[in-house]
């Protein structure tokens, strides 16, 4: 699908991304071992976000700041919902 000339675009639009995540066993339970097979370094920071609770489609997002091996700035987050992960970037 292709953007019109001057018609507003979406910026940071979530995309799907694969993680391997800690089972308890191997890291701790839910963090992010892996982002599209790229181990990670450093876990930053995590937060939990919890928003619409009151409507009939909440989000419930666990999120992660992350430093790949190679040494890029990762955000992703595990839909709580869907049990999907995703990132996003500008």
């Amino acid at each position: 699908m292709s953007a019109k000339a001057g018609a507003p675009r979406a910026l940071n639009r979530p995309r799907p991304v694969r993680v391997r995540a800690g089972d308890g066993r191997h890291g701790r339970e839910g963090e992010p071992l892996t982002v599209d097979g790229e181990p990670v370094e450093v876990v930053r920071e995590t937060w939990l976000m919890e928003d619409r609770w009151w409507t009939d489609r909440p989000l419930r997002r666990r999120y992660w700041e992350l430093v790949s091996a190679r040494g890029r700035n990762v955000v992703v987050y595990h839909d709580l919902i869907d049990g999907r992960w995703y990132t996003q970037s500008a």
